[in-house]
């Protein structure tokens, strides 16, 4: 079996959010509305970490995490430095400088960071003012992932944001003015009230303002979330099914046309600018996750921290991040789904060979006879490969020996749950795929 490779990325959970959004699961923990700082150069915001006690005590047990996990994965040894680090929650840039400074440093001293890391953040319209991002720019965040949703008060107002148009076209500008080049603008389809009219519009205002990178992902009811006592999916005010579907078609071909590359299903960017740290995820290559709530795949072993605050800071204190490292691996039949379930999220597929490789020749023929069927539906593509190089051409899925493997865009991608079930189905009845 090949060697893992050695882990480079970091996801760094930050919990805390004004509000919870009325669409939200994630583990966060509310610290309130505030009154807004006065405006600094053109923008307003709310207070930040320094005026909250639960975030100004979440930082030390987030640094003692990250510190006891680098001298456990070390033993003794230098790690190898981070080339990607993603700042998520919650809403990250509620941090103040000062704080973010705290864990990039801990990092930093830890794992070590190389020059020219990805360092991302997200970070919500109307929650940072513009000294804040270039304090965070200064520290080194040089990739910005901003959380627009919609480009409509009301339907801001629908979904429980708790920012506005105005704030929107602030952080616009501020991004600008600070000179960040590489940065994400976030939509979220499928919202209540969302008309294909609507739609349209949030298309053509996000390619006015030419963001290097588009985020757009389709609304999910979430169990125990306000949207869930509120609705149901597929019924009014939530747009059907059927709308749903032809929202996504016309991103794909709004944004396409508009010059940027369907990389992944949910994502797009100009050439250059695909997230680097996500990319990890969807290869299933390994990576640190710290913070509440936060996951990490180490030495083939997933685990996530627990999902509130009382219990995160208890599980630090205990020692129990050690887990991650000494927990039994992840079975192989799972590490194939998992590559399987993530590696057909990008356009580039799966590489059938790399999977042999892996997983053992076993697998090939079940692959191949599973997926046949959606090839002659048209949501399965593949090319063959020949001397390590690519020849564009359909190949059969039942004699090719090596072959990329995706799905087609849109058609593979909007059905990539029958598709992988399917292929869940067939691979849960080997025993051994090794």
């Amino acid at each position: 079996m090949p060697i893992d490779p050695p882990i480079t990325s970091a996801y760094i959970h930050i919990p805390f959010c004004r509000r919870r959004c009325f669409y939200c699961d994630f583990p966060i923990a509310v610290v309130g509305d505030r009154p807004p700082l006065q405006r600094s150069q053109g923008i307003t915001a709310s207070a930040t970490g320094h005026g909250s006690g639960a975030i100004a005590h979440y930082i030390p047990l987030l640094c003692q995490e990250i510190r006891a996990t680098a001298e456990r994965v070390s033993h003794g040894k230098p790690v190898k430095p981070l080339q990607t680090v993603f700042f998520g929650g919650g809403t990250p840039s509620l941090l103040g400088v000062e704080q973010l400074e705290v864990i990039l440093e801990t990092l930093s001293n830890t794992f070590g960071i190389v020059p020219g890391a990805e360092l991302s953040m997200e970070m919500d319209p109307g929650t940072f003012t513009l000294d804040q991002l270039q304090g965070y720019q200064n520290l080194g965040i040089n990739r910005v992932s901003l959380g627009v949703q919609s480009f409509d008060d009301k339907l801001l107002q629908a979904c429980g944001r708790t920012h506005t148009l105005a704030d929107i076209h602030q952080a616009f500008a501020a991004i600008a003015q600070v000179g960040i080049t590489n940065w994400s603008l976030d939509l979220i389809s499928g919202l209540p009230h969302l008309t294909l009219e609507h739609w349209h519009k949030t298309l053509e205002q996000a390619v006015h303002y030419q963001p290097p990178h588009i985020s757009v992902y389709d609304l999910t009811v979430e169990p125990n979330t306000a949207f869930d006592r509120w609705y149901q999916p597929g019924e009014a005010p939530l747009p059907s099914d059927s709308a749903t579907t032809q929202m996504y078609r016309m991103a794909q071909q709004h944004f396409t046309a508009a010059g940027y590359d369907h990389y992944e299903i949910s994502n797009y960017a100009r050439p250059g600018y695909t997230c680097r740290h996500n990319l990890v995820y969807w290869r299933n290559q390994p990576y640190y996750g710290f913070g509440m709530g936060a996951a990490s795949y180490v030495n083939r072993h997933r685990i996530s921290r627990p999902r509130t605050s009382q219990a995160y800071g208890d599980w630090v204190q205990q020692g129990a991040e050690h887990s991650a490292e000494v927990g039994e691996p992840t079975a192989l039949a799972e590490q194939l789904l998992d590559t399987l379930m993530l590696g057909l999220r990008l356009a580039e597929g799966v590489r059938l060979r790399s999977l042999t490789d892996q997983f053992g020749v076993a697998i090939a023929p079940i692959l191949l006879k599973t997926l046949a069927p959606h090839q002659a539906k048209g949501w399965v593509e593949t090319t063959i490969l020949h001397d390590q190089a690519d020849r564009s051409s359909q190949a059969s899925l039942s004699s090719q020996p090596d072959m990329h493997i995706r799905l087609s865009d849109p058609d593979g991608f909007l059905f990539s749950n029958v598709v992988l079930s399917d292929l869940f189905e067939a691979l849960d009845a080997i025993a051994d795929v090794g």
